[in-house]
Formats: C-alpha cells, structure tokens, sequence
C-alpha cells in the first residue's frame, strides 16, 4: 500500500483526487491538506510513503521548495509535484532536487497514479518539455526558450539593461527578442504579450527563479 499524502489548495480538486483515489487498492491517501508547510509537519509523524503536492499551495507556500526540504529531512518519502503550470521553470525546480517526479494534472488522474507507481518503484518521472499552450495566434513552443526567460526576466520588473546584464545579451538584442514575441503571437503590443503570457500559466509571477524557499 502507497500511504499517499496529498497537498493541493483547491478543495475541489482535492475531492477529486480522494474521491479517485478510494478505488485503488494500492494507494491511500492518508491525509490531505491545503497548505505546503502543514504537509511538512505531517510528514515528520511518520507513516507517509509519498507526497502528492501542487507547486502553489495555501498562503502562496511554494510545494517546489516544501519538496526539497521533504526530500532532504525524509529521504525514504518520495516527492510527486503535479502542476496546472506550463511556466518551464517550474521543470528545472523539479530536475534540480524539488520532487522525485513531476506530472501535468491535464494528462488526468489515471496518468497521475502511474506516475506514482513509477515513483514508488524508483524511477524519476519528469517530462522533457513543458506542454505547449496557445498564445493568441501561435503556441509558446513558437517562443524560443531564452526568448520566454527574456519575458520572464521582464515581466518580474527587470529592466531592458537589467535583462541585457543577466542574459549577456545586449540592450538591443532583449529589445528584439521582446518585439519578435510580439510580432510571432500577433500580439497589440508588449503589455497584451505579458497579459496573455500569465493568463495561460506560460510565466507564474508567484515563482522565484531558482530560488526554493
């Protein structure tokens, strides 16, 4: 039996999944809760195989940098972030020590109690690429991956010469880079680019970059 601790903010969602997961023989969830540093607390009581956890739970607690600290402080509990989110950051989190494996909660449950499985068995479940989603008249995949850290980079606030410094490019390049978004996407203009680009999750302001705590 795979003692299942699920973290997930949504209450609905969090029915679904308790609901689902009822009809499974081998996987239990044993408590559910909102919030990411509850989930921490509960997995020091013991009795917790794996932890079923959102990237942003209650109070915006990061389930990214809640999995690390799981990982490091229990050792023996697997770590499983399943996401709405398409922001590819989200994705190096993961690969540099968040969670076990990581999952797309638009695959749909059943998918999700295979990654678990998996998890459980020992393999590192995480997809190469983020799903791609629609941006106006094109999809983010038609954004090249730097160009979508650009529009991070400047959508968090940075400036055109803050960017250039970060990325090594210069000014100009981060001022092409943006306009070519604009100009793929069929945007009105930067501001419509950075709306849309937080409405479809392809950037989470909520997320720090790299940064887990």
């Amino acid at each position: 039996m795979i003692n299942t601790l699920l973290v997930e903010d949504d209450l609905y969602i969090q029915r679904h999944f308790v609901e689902r997961f009822s009809e499974e023989e081998d996987i239990r969830i044993v408590a559910a809760v909102r919030d990411a540093f509850e989930a921490e607390g509960l997995c020091g009581q013991g009795g917790i195989d794996l932890v079923l956890m959102d990237v942003l739970t209650l109070h915006k607690h990061s389930g990214l940098a809640a999995g690390k600290r799981i990982r490091e402080a229990y050792p023996n509990i697997k770590v499983l972030i399943v996401t709405s989110l398409v922001d590819p950051e989200v994705l190096q989190q993961a690969r540099r020590g968040c969670a076990d494996s990581l999952w797309y909660k638009d695959h749909g449950t059943d998918a999700i109690m295979d990654v678990i499985r998996r998890t459980m068995a020992g393999e590192r479940v995480i997809p190469g690429f983020s799903p791609s989603v629609e941006m106006k008249r094109c999809m983010s995949e038609d954004f090249t991956p730097a160009q979508i850290e650009i529009l991070r980079a400047f959508i968090k606030g940075y400036t055109y010469r803050e960017i250039a410094e970060k990325f090594n490019l210069s000014v100009s390049g981060v001022r092409y880079n943006i306009a070519e978004m604009v100009r793929i996407g069929g945007f009105k203009n930067k501001e419509e680019l950075t709306t849309v680009a937080i409405e479809n999750k392809l950037v989470v302001t909520t997320l720090d970059d790299g940064e887990t705590e």
